[in-house]
């Protein structure tokens, strides 16, 4: 079982379209900081240090798949998905902009829809974009600007820290091939949605946690393999110990992208009350593991374990690789 779990994890699209990040970074690396530059390529949202604080910047772009099967859904989740990235980093958001394309189909409105019923649930407006009202196939990107006082980051994970599931079992599943999602938010009111998504930056500005990355379409293990390979750390993860609503079998529900889901590494001394803080507004968190300081990320299952990636000789993306580091297939 545990063999097959990590062919499928290795495999998963959502995780190897991810593998060819490196030859944009490494080309713009040169361009990545003027000055004020604080976190770049990596990292949920860039950070820009200006005036005591940090102006977060973000864009995620929607796999035409869901696009196609899906446009007002696909609105909805690009919206949620920028959102989350700017309280992942321990922000909040203040405003997003689009890019949009379709073809004559009828499907610019709906995807149109979909976004304002987005913004609408998580209270932060659209306030411009370009739209493409002849291409080919659907397109759409949003783009986010957010604000932190303190940040969380994705690539400083220590060794000995513990990693949190901070995760919302309260939803509904849905297959939209190739994206499989775990739905948390509707039927949920504005208030409720924006205090759970405010424990993250709580948990930055108390400085109970300074690492956290939210679980998007790389999976629970693909997340986490990505803030891994970004901190140059390795991680043991007990697949026994992970939170899993009973309608998802245990494959999908490490592959699915979750509305509401995130990865934290904590010092051990601060675990429990990093987790009282997500319990108190209904969300469930566990530790799952720990940050090794070999870069190795093992898994164990059933008395089982594994390794899914050895990260001294293979690369998700590529971005934290060592100079003569070769790129090898996830």
């Amino acid at each position: 079982m545990l063999n097959d779990i990590i062919a499928q994890i290795r495999s998963y699209p959502g995780l190897t379209r991810k593998r060819d990040i490196y030859r944009i970074t490494n080309i713009l690396q040169t361009v990545t900081d003027y000055g004020d530059t604080v976190a770049d390529f990596g990292e949920d949202a860039a950070a820009i240090y200006y005036n005591g604080e940090y102006l977060l910047l973000a864009v995620d772009g929607i796999w035409s798949g869901l696009l196609e099967a899906n446009p007002y859904g696909a609105g909805k989740a690009a919206v949620m998905a920028s959102v989350n990235d700017i309280y992942a980093m321990g922000g909040r958001p203040l405003a997003m902009v689009n890019v949009i394309g379709s073809p004559p189909d009828g499907s610019l409105d709906e995807i149109a829809r979909g976004i304002r019923k987005g913004c609408e649930k998580f209270r932060v407006p659209m306030v411009g974009g370009h739209l493409h009202p002849d291409t080919a196939e659907k397109q759409l990107s949003v783009a986010i600007m957010g604000r932190a006082s303190r940040l969380l980051r994705s690539n400083n994970a220590v060794p000995g820290q513990d990693i949190i599931f901070a995760v919302d079992l309260d939803g509904r599943g849905y297959q939209c091939r190739p994206v499989l999602s775990w739905d948390t938010n509707s039927g949920k009111k504005t208030p409720q949605i924006l205090e759970r998504l405010d424990v993250l930056p709580r948990l930055a500005e108390t400085q109970l946690c300074s690492t956290a990355k939210d679980v998007s379409n790389a999976g629970l293990l693909g997340t986490i393999a990505l803030m891994m390979e970004t901190s140059e750390t390795g991680a043991h993860i007990d697949i026994d110990r992970i939170p899993k609503p009973e309608s998802f079998t245990l494959i999908d529900w490490l592959k699915a992208f979750l509305s509401y889901g995130f990865v934290l590494c904590v010092d051990k001394q601060r675990s429990a009350r990093v987790m009282e803080l997500f319990k108190a507004k209904n969300i469930t968190a566990a530790v799952i593991g720990s940050v090794l300081p070999r870069r190795i990320f093992t898994v164990g299952f059933q008395d089982a374990r594994e390794t899914l990636f050895d990260l001294e000789r293979e690369d998700i993306t590529g971005i934290a690789r060592d100079s003569g580091l070769q790129n090898m297939p996830v």
